[in-house]
């Protein structure tokens, strides 16, 4: 890790290493494709042997509430974001257009502002972005992801489409 000063302003410049994201990828079970560009670090994930869409829900629906109360990790469906890291998820669409079930993408900032803090104030080391990897790949496939809001990610498990009549 670097730290970059520019003027008043600090930056945390990461220095993840593409071979730790594919190990780390392929031993919480996933099939990865990494592409390394400047300023993130984007992964393509995809779980083809599973049965069952990855565990992405919508976490404002009341019948998914048992997913809500176990999960680790919220994503805000308009940005993507995944809240308090340096991660960024998005589904992968196929020809249509439509969600797979089994795959997302996944963007890691290397580049952070310098007072940026992950749960419980911890900070931001290559290690700490691993670990929380990890556990996002294990919650994926587990215990459950929530999607808050926004148009943009959509879930892939629970009930995924609203109720009611189709215009």
């Amino acid at each position: 890790m670097q730290v970059l000063e520019a003027g008043s302003n600090k930056y945390l410049l990461l220095e993840l290493e593409p071979e730790s994201i594919s190990d780390i990828a392929r031993k919480a079970g996933f099939e990865c494709k990494i592409a390394d560009e400047r300023r993130v670090l984007s992964v393509d994930l995809s779980a083809p042997e599973r049965q069952a869409p990855l565990l992405l829900f919508d976490a404002a629906d009341p019948a998914n509430l048992g997913w809500f109360s176990r999960c680790q990790f919220y994503v805000d469906g308009k940005t993507g974001s995944v809240l308090q890291t340096p991660l960024s998820l998005a589904n992968q669409l196929d020809r249509t257009g439509r969600p797979l079930a089994h795959a997302v993408r996944l963007q890691i900032a290397k580049e952070l502002p310098g007072t940026f803090r992950m749960p419980g104030r911890q900070p931001v080391t290559e290690q700490v972005v691993y670990a929380v990897l990890m556990n996002l790949l294990n919650a994926l496939l587990n215990t459950g992801v929530g999607v808050c809001g926004g148009p943009t990610v959509k879930p892939l498990a629970g009930r995924t489409e609203n109720i009611g009549p189709k215009n």
